[in-house]
C-alpha cells in the first residue's frame, strides 16, 4: 500500500483537550486506519518539517446512534498523538481556538 504523507494525515483534531496538550508540545491528527506510527512519523515531519521524539495512536470505536426504530454505528477512525522534540513546533496550531 503506498500512501502519501497527505493520505496518511487526514485532518487535526482541535478540542479543549488537544489544546491543553499543544502546551506539552504534543499534537493530536486523525489519521489513515491502515498507518503505522513509522508511517505517521515519517508523513508529520515530510509535512510539518519538524522533528518527531514519538507517536501513540488510539483506535476509536464508532458510536451507536439511533433514528426512531433503527440502528447504526458511526465510523470507527484511528487518532494519533504526535510528541515533537523540545525545540520544535507546527503553525499550523498557532492561534488555532475553539
Amino acid at each position: 500500500m503506498n500512501l502519501t504523507a497527505h493520505d496518511i494525515i487526514i485532518r487535526p483534531i482541535i478540542t479543549e483537550k488537544t489544546s491543553s496538550l499543544m502546551a506539552l508540545n504534543k499534537y493530536t491528527f486523525e489519521v489513515h486506519k491502515d498507518a503505522n506510527k513509522i508511517q505517521i512519523r515519517d508523513a508529520v515531519e515530510e509535512v510539518f518539517n519538524v522533528k518527531v521524539a514519538g507517536v501513540n495512536t488510539i483506535n476509536v470505536k464508532g458510536k451507536l446512534r439511533r433514528r426512531g426504530a433503527s440502528k447504526g454505528y458511526t465510523r470507527s477512525w484511528k487518532k494519533a498523538i504526535v510528541a515533537l522534540k523540545p525545540d520544535q513546533h507546527i503553525e499550523f496550531f498557532e492561534g488555532a481556538s475553539i
